[in-house]
């Protein structure tokens, strides 16, 4: 029996861990972050962050979630799980609302509503 039919992961391989490192560079040079910023917010050397991002060290399942909170995205956008392919100006203002009080995300949402029926009052979308 194979380790995949035992219900058994296998351990990242060398390409999936490179990945994962870029996806977290990715993210943290998105929101503006550096590597000592989230280093002090993870409590791990800002070496230690350096090789994940390198993929040169493991990241363990609570520093991932820690990390994925920090730079605003789900743990399976970092892992390569995330099916949902949303556009980037998407996830854009997505991250940039996650930000905004209650009330500016419900205004922020009346005006999306417009938009949308006004693109269709026009024969758009």
């Amino acid at each position: 029996m194979t380790d995949d039919r035992a219900g058994f992961a296998l351990p990242p391989s060398e390409p999936d861990r490179m990945a994962l490192g870029e996806r977290l560079r990715s993210a943290r040079e998105y929101v503006g972050l550096k590597q000592d910023d989230v280093a002090k917010h993870l409590a791990i050397p800002r070496s230690a962050l350096s090789h994940i991002e390198a993929g040169q060290r493991k990241v363990d399942a609570l520093e991932l979630s820690r990390m994925a909170k920090l730079y605003q995205r789900p743990v399976s956008w970092f892992t390569g799980e995330d099916a949902v392919e949303v556009p980037e100006e998407v996830a854009h203002v997505a991250r940039a609302a996650a930000a905004l009080s209650t009330q500016d995300r419900q205004e922020l949402a009346r005006f999306a509503d417009f938009l949308r029926s006004r693109a269709k009052t026009k024969g758009g979308q």
